[in-house]
């Protein structure tokens, strides 16, 4: 089985070294995320097309929610980490609860915090928070790409033993060869997602507010509950019921959330020039 074996590329988590500052890959990738999905949001609301007219938001006001949304993605990710993965570990040691450069960041809880954020920016500028929603939730795969591999750069949440010909031996994971599930999570969560909410938006998805916004929950529901299958559960909380993972346990809640979402931007008429 050891033939099978790909070795782990191991690469030094830190990018770049000025002096006393670290420059690190996982600063950097949540960087290229959130600047991406920024451009990709631009150009959303720049095409009338896509809208059946006039967008819900201008480009200036896209480039404003900016800020909105990477704070709510940094706090709220940092947050979600905290009380969902290691409450009591941060109980004990509160002072390192800002410190996000050594990782530990939650997608759901980012989630929570993106909610927030589209709230607030859509009641204070009047915009629509709907199709705020869905710009921001179609902008959302290129920060779970990149932040995906920035985990499989730091050689963390590394999968299960396997014996498939593409395992690796990670760093600090046992001598046991196991699934690269952080590449698995950056495919189906960053590239397939990504790719099947542009069909939906080619297809006039924006039309109708809010369908996007279900549309990202239920593929990233999915997707998650489909690695999850394949990741090994978090040191601190194991498996859970009946061999379930918090992952799991997280994204069933949002899934329900997106199809209902769906149905109520499917009833609503779609809106026109």
């Amino acid at each position: 089985m050891d033939l099978l074996v790909i070795p782990y590329p191991v690469i030094d988590p830190v990018a770049l070294q000025i002096g006393p500052v670290s420059i690190r890959w996982y600063g950097l990738a949540y960087m290229a995320g959130i600047l991406l999905g920024w451009l990709y949001g631009r150009y959303l609301v720049s095409r009338p097309e896509l809208w059946g007219g006039k967008p819900a938001m201008t480009v200036p006001q896209a480039d404003d929610f900016l800020l909105w949304i990477t704070l709510g993605i940094v706090l709220g990710g940092r947050l979600g980490f905290v009380l969902f993965y290691e409450p009591s570990y941060f109980w004990e040691h509160p002072a390192e609860i800002p410190a996000v450069w050594n990782g530990g960041m939650s997608f759901h809880g980012g989630l929570l915090g993106v909610a927030l954020a589209v709230y607030l920016f859509a009641k204070i500028k009047r915009i629509n928070g709907l199709s705020l929603g869905d710009v921001a939730s179609a902008s959302t795969p290129f920060g779970l790409f990149f932040g995906r591999i920035a985990n499989f750069i730091n050689g963390e949440l590394w999968g299960r033993p396997t014996d498939v010909p593409w395992a690796m031996v990670f760093p600090g994971g046992g001598p046991l060869p196991r699934h690269p599930s952080q590449l698995y999570e950056a495919a189906l969560e960053g590239l397939v997602l990504g790719i099947v909410l542009w069909l939906f938006i080619r297809s006039g998805a924006l039309k109708r507010p809010g369908f996007v916004i279900g549309a990202f929950a239920v593929g990233y529901s999915v997707a998650r509950i489909v690695c999850e299958f394949f990741r090994e559960p978090d040191p601190q909380l194991g498996f859970l019921w009946g061999g379930l993972t918090m992952g799991m346990l997280l994204s069933v809640p949002l899934m329900l959330a997106g199809f209902a979402f769906i149905a109520a931007a499917l009833q609503r008429p779609p809106l026109r020039a």
